[in-house]
């Protein structure tokens, strides 16, 4: 009996994860993401879908992070019928951020529009908030380590992984064969997230690469937020930093919180400017015993800072000259508030914009990684003078070695590990470790090639 899976999507590019296996008699359909970053992966999002959606039996989350479930919408919208499983954390997750992200997708649409810099007459959104919506009625929450029938023939064990809230390994058997897909993999001993449990044996491994070829470094991540921010205030400056509103900046928030106990830290307002941030905080918090904080260092590291909810009160922000942290969304400077932000406060020497992550290429993240000197922002070049801070070392991805360690934890040689979600010279390094070091079969599969798995 064989299989075929097709690599749909984060082959050769770390967006769009999207993995189709097919068996006999079903489609399934391993995380449902949106392509970000460089202007010919995005226009991958508005192509037809490689198959029907409708023939699709089911779809599996890996976690929320809208490179791996933001396609969701537009795939149910366009025919797809079936059950979307996740974990629990992973469907609250999405409760935020899939309606958010429609909202966001009409809102630019409508920019665009007003001020003409679209070169379409009629700027539409991929999909809106209300396609967001009915999309989550399909969700099924499945618990952590308990098989869940996915169809007649293939069951599904969800792993915690530690990335970010929710985010998890998937193991799909089907008949006799068993494939593990890594999703996003966490870091080993992080402040605020597990660590990533080991899978015992897979046929066919499927794992991200993203960190593939760099390692984080040994540096204290609260030492070098203290001499960031301390410098910056010094010289009269804010600092502000893009943060993915899942993860990111819970792990930002509970640091500073912190240096703030120790007195480590200038007594400046912290201000959260992202609602989803906020919401995501409170889910954080709900769901106590999947990340090692306790409910008190919870609350603590969510009360270090003023929320901002209202549009309104974020444009207030950057009406004040005096110095401040802003965090906000999104961590590549994508979209969302941090760019209006990021227009008032880069042109300035004064300031410092923090990169806490990972910046895929073709963000404005990447760009300010690379040194750019200005950015286009809403239509317009925006000078950039501020201080550009990256720190690795508060990434929520693995790195070289702990990428090689959860691939270590499998008892047994598997026979072909996909490495997959990487840019192309992180996942041929990594491929080349996992052959050279573990003694596997393992190759870097093109977009949208189709293997078969025996």
């Amino acid at each position: 009996m064989s299989y075929t899976l097709n690599f749909l999507g984060a082959a050769g590019t770390v967006t769009g994860s999207k993995y189709l296996l097919q068996t006999p008699d079903h489609r399934i359909l391993i995380d449902c993401g949106l392509f970000q970053g460089f202007k010919q992966l995005r226009e991958r999002n508005w192509k037809p879908f490689p198959v029907d959606p409708a023939s699709i039996d089911a779809v599996l989350l890996t976690h929320a992070h809208l490179d791996h479930s933001g396609y969701v919408p537009a795939l149910i919208r366009d025919g797809f019928k079936g059950p979307v499983l996740s974990t629990h954390a992973t469907l609250k997750l999405c409760e935020l951020l899939l309606p958010d992200s429609g909202y966001l997708m009409e809102a630019d649409a409508r920019y665009a529009k007003r001020k003409g810099y679209s070169k379409h007459k009629s700027p539409r959104p991929l999909y809106t908030q209300a396609d967001a919506k009915t999309a989550l009625k399909s969700f099924r929450p499945v618990p952590f380590q308990e098989p869940a029938e996915v169809t007649r023939d293939c069951k599904a064990i969800f792993r915690p992984m530690g990335h970010i809230l929710g985010a998890s390994s998937i193991e799909l058997q089907c008949g006799d064969m068993k494939i593990v897909f890594s999703g996003d993999i966490g870091r080993y001993g992080s402040a605020t997230m597990v660590d990533p449990v080991p899978v015992p044996e897979a046929d066919y491994i499927v794992t991200e690469s993203t960190y593939g070829n760099r390692h984080h470094g040994e540096a204290d991540p609260e030492s070098v937020l203290e001499d960031v921010v301390g410098r910056t205030v010094r010289r009269g400056g804010s600092v502000i930093i893009p943060s993915f509103a899942i993860g990111r900046a819970q792990t930002l928030l509970y640091h500073l919180g912190q240096l703030r106990q120790q007195g480590r830290l200038p007594q400046i307002p912290i201000y959260l400017d992202s609602p989803m941030a906020v919401n995501a905080s409170s889910i954080f918090c709900d769901h106590l015993g999947e990340h090692r904080l306790t409910e008190k260092q919870c609350r603590d590291a969510c009360g270090i800072a003023e929320y901002v909810r209202e549009a309104e009160d974020s444009k207030q922000l950057n009406r004040s000259a005096m110095p401040k942290i802003i965090i906000s969304a999104s961590g590549m400077a994508t979209g969302g508030r941090i760019l209006h932000h990021l227009k008032h406060y880069a042109p300035s020497h004064r300031n410092t914009i923090i990169l806490a992550g990972f910046q895929a290429g073709g963000t404005r993240g990447a760009a300010l990684r690379d040194g750019a000197t200005e950015l286009k922002i809403h239509g317009s070049y925006i000078p950039i003078r501020a201080e550009v801070a990256q720190l690795d070392m508060l990434s929520a991805h693995a790195e070289q070695d702990e990428l090689l360690r959860w691939l270590e934890g499998f008892q047994s040689s598997p026979r072909q590990v996909f490495v997959t979600h990487g840019e192309p010279s992180a996942s041929d390094t990594l491929r080349h470790l996992v052959t050279e070091r573990l003694g596997w079969n393992a190759r870097v599969p093109e977009h949208a090639e189709e293997v078969v798995l025996s």
